[in-house]
């Protein structure tokens, strides 16, 4: 480290040398808690969930007199959910993709009407109308009904799972808003894709069957008490995040993969046997409806929107030589794909200024994106020449119909526009079209490039709209583009077929904006069905991923940011090593902490006045231990602010100061109960004779909460929070003294995110970033 570096209230020296018995820093400033989010369309107010078991009497009694019948009935429902949640998002997922290729497709087909008759304005005015229609019904529902169902929904997935309570996000409404909005905006022909709202739509339908239903309508099924906790219910939308991937890439691994690496922060074993039994399920489902569609009983779909590029049939060569062409692909994905996140950033905020300004102005803004993609996909392939058919070809040459690899368009009998081919038809298709193997000469570099360009712009102005819109398609669009001009530049030099290319610039520029690598290249691996793919898909992602990482954050963890979620990074920033939890909770105001038995209007008071979710419990020690000094203090536990409420609405007061026994709380409150969150007492009317009454709060109290000494390290101490999934992390002090209280302070999640620390420490920002020896 510099010598230079001068530390406050200790002299010079190496900031690592501090003992953390000495103040580092002085906060000139109180540690900043305020949880305010941007979810869906509105700031709210964000709690955190409670993953930690409450060890209060009631648990342990229930836990110790829990049947072998209740325990199987537990886990045949764990199991049972999670094959639910695999049928659900598959019926959803085949639901969607038939409704946009039959919507998208019997547009084309007018369009290709109109084109056969060289009506070329009438079919612009089909096309655009039909596009505007749909995506005003996709913006309007958005708006207007469920603002949450707005964008991937994956970040507030991400934070959710983190530990974050997002609002609204789970609803029924949310995810009703999420199929049918999804069909409009992807049958529109808008840059966006079904993939990140088939991971909403999948913990949608995981929340739902969890609770029971609905906030307001719930099955009140004695089985389902089980899930009345957040942590089963984190189970559960991990489950969902992962069909809903395998949904939407037929990839059951991959899901598997994506919830573990890209969504999930906390996994053990057993979930991963879930999660995977989730996926094995929806693949089935898909699977089944391939075939029933394959008779021809779904319209105008086929086997296309499912899986985008089976390879399976062709065989790859590739030598030593080709890691040249292989590294530099990854080098520029790196690259685009941190160029991308950059510029994402600016046009995000632009559009949350203008969405700000009201519902309708959120409408508009869809429109108007709506109205240049049409404008754009209809007269850009009046630029590229016509190419003549190629005889040697089995594929039919030229066509005017929804799909096909040589779309006629404007060209005369004979000719195809390879540019009306990628951009006149669904997402899913141009996907297919790009990845063409053996098609060395079907696209010209300037129809490549014009695509390229294009798609560049409308990923950046599209995403953001008030519409769901997933980022997969769009990026797997961008990439496979400079994929197939750099197999085009590459010609003789490499045996790589063009279509390989349009693969790996892909998957490049997917690992380059979302740092993705073990679950992407799964992804296209059982995409490609070609396993001679996987060396050459490793590299390119791995070399993707250290390039962007040295430029800045991930797509989903800018997201996160822009919303203002309070995510928890894995590892801690190396100036938390600086600092003490002691000197975090003196940032704070005094700690507030109430008796073993405590009066109702003290209650009363501290609920009115605070509004922290979990307080102390201290007991007075009337029987002095042998070596502890005499009114010494106990902490008996940590007490939930929805347990305080739940004692007020059932008015368990006592008449006098005294512990209760353990029949006369079982007798109050059930287990079950405790679980649920009710933190609005406002409609509870206390008299003023039972303001002087008492409440035993020791059997609700969790006694065995998580604690940390005064002086351990800020990242110690945020390490251990986000890995166990705390909510509330209390500050013992290292000395336990006569008059001293045994808890100093409480951290929360607000507590020990970087931004908050520097506010009330800008001292420690000259060592941010520095690397620590």
């Amino acid at each position: 480290m510099e010598e230079d570096l001068n530390l406050v209230g200790n002299g010079e020296g190496d900031p690592e040398s501090n003992t953390l018995n000495q103040p580092l820093v002085k906060a000139n400033r109180t540690l900043s808690s305020t949880p305010l989010a941007l979810v869906g369309a509105k700031v709210s107010h964000i709690e955190s969930l409670d993953y930690e078991i409450n060890e209060n009497d009631l648990f342990k009694h229930d836990w110790r007199k829990r049947s072998k019948a209740q325990v199987l009935q537990y886990v045949f429902l764990k199991w049972t959910l999670a094959c639910l949640v695999g049928l659900f998002t598959g019926l959803i997922a085949t639901l969607i993709n038939l409704a946009v290729e039959n919507i998208a497709g019997y547009k084309l087909l007018a369009v290709g009407h109109f084109l056969a008759q060289e009506r070329y304005v009438t079919g612009l005015v089909m096309f655009t109308g039909a596009n505007l229609g749909l995506t005003l019904v996709a913006s309007v529902l958005c708006v207007y009904f469920a603002p949450t169902a707005a964008g991937p929904g994956i970040p507030e997935i991400k934070a959710y799972l983190n530990g974050v309570d997002t609002p609204n996000m789970f609803g029924a409404t949310t995810m009703i808003v999420k199929i049918i909005g999804s069909i409009g905006a992807v049958a529109a022909g808008l840059d966006l894709g079904k993939e990140g709202p088939l991971v909403h739509i999948g913990s949608c339908i995981a929340s739902l069957l969890g609770q029971g239903g609905t906030d307001n309508h719930r099955i009140k099924w004695r089985w389902l008490r089980y899930f009345n906790n957040d942590r089963d219910r984190r189970d559960l939308i991990t489950c969902g995040s992962a069909a809903g991937v395998c949904a939407a890439f037929r990839s059951p691994v991959g899901g598997v993969l994506f919830a573990l690496e890209e969504v999930a922060t906390w996994w053990r074993s057993a979930l991963l046997w879930r999660t995977f039994f989730s996926t094995a399920v929806v693949v089935v489902v898909l699977r089944e409806f391939i075939e029933i569609c394959n008779s021809g009983k779904c319209g105008l779909f086929g086997r296309g929107g499912l899986i985008m590029f089976d390879v399976s049939h062709v065989t790859y060569t590739y030598h030593v030589a080709d890691i040249i062409p292989i590294t530099l692909i990854g080098v520029i994905g790196g690259i685009l794909g941190s160029l991308y996140n950059h510029f994402l950033h600016k046009i995000l905020r632009l559009y949350n200024l203008i969405n700000a300004k009201g519902k309708i102005h959120k409408v508009l803004l869809s429109l108007a994106v709506s109205l240049f993609t049409s404008i754009c996909l209809y007269g850009l392939p009046f630029l590229a020449k016509c190419t003549p058919c190629d005889p040697s070809i089995e594929e039919k040459c030229p066509t005017n119909g929804r799909s096909g690899n040589f779309k006629q368009f404007h060209c005369p009998k004979g000719y195809y526009s390879d540019l009306a081919t990628l951009l006149l038809t669904t997402n899913d298709d141009a996907v297919r079209n790009i990845f063409s193997s053996n098609t060395p000469n079907e696209f010209s570099m300037g129809s490549l490039w014009i695509f390229f360009v294009l798609y560049c712009i409308l990923g950046l102005v599209t995403f953001g709209i008030a519409t769901p819109s997933g980022l997969f398609l769009p990026i797997i669009l961008m990439g496979s583009a400079y994929g197939r001009m750099l197999g085009a530049a590459m010609g003789s030099y490499t045996s790589i077929d063009q279509g390989l290319y349009a693969v790996l610039g892909a998957a490049s520029l997917m690992a380059g904006s979302m740092r993705m690598t073990v679950s992407l290249c799964v992804i296209f691996l059982e995409l490609t069905n070609n396993l001679l793919l996987l060396p050459i898909t490793m590299i390119v992602l791995l070399i993707s991923k250290t390039v962007g990482d040295s430029f800045n954050p991930s797509i989903y963890d800018i997201i996160l940011h822009l919303k203002g979620l309070p995510f928890l990074e894995a590892n801690p920033e190396p100036w938390m090593r600086n600092l003490s939890v002691g000197e975090l909770g003196d940032a704070k105001p005094p700690v507030v902490t109430l008796q073993g038995v405590e009066t109702v209007a003290r209650i009363v008071d501290v609920l009115k006045n605070t509004t922290h979710n979990a307080f102390p419990v201290l007991d007075e020690d009337e029987v002095p231990q042998v070596g502890v000094a005499t009114g010494a203090k106990e902490l008996h536990g940590l007490i939930l602010r929805a347990h305080l409420v739940k004692v007020l609405k059932k008015r368990w007061f006592l008449t006098e100061k005294r512990r209760t026994e353990e029949w006369e709380v079982r007798e109050k409150f059930p287990w079950d109960e405790l679980a649920e969150r009710e933190d609005n007492f406002d409609d509870v009317a206390i008299t003023s004779s039972e303001m002087q009454m008492y409440v035993d709060l020791h059997p609700l109290t969790n006694t065995t909460p998580y604690t940390v000494m005064e002086n351990m390290s800020v990242a110690k101490a945020l390490v251990l929070f986000r890995q166990v999934g705390l909510r509330h992390l209390l500050i013992v002090p290292k000395i336990q003294a006569t008059g001293m209280s045994p808890v100093v302070g409480i951290l929360t999640r607000q507590d020990l995110r970087a931004y908050n620390i520097l506010q009330a420490f800008p001292q420690l920002d000259k060592h941010k970033g520095r690397k620590a020896h």
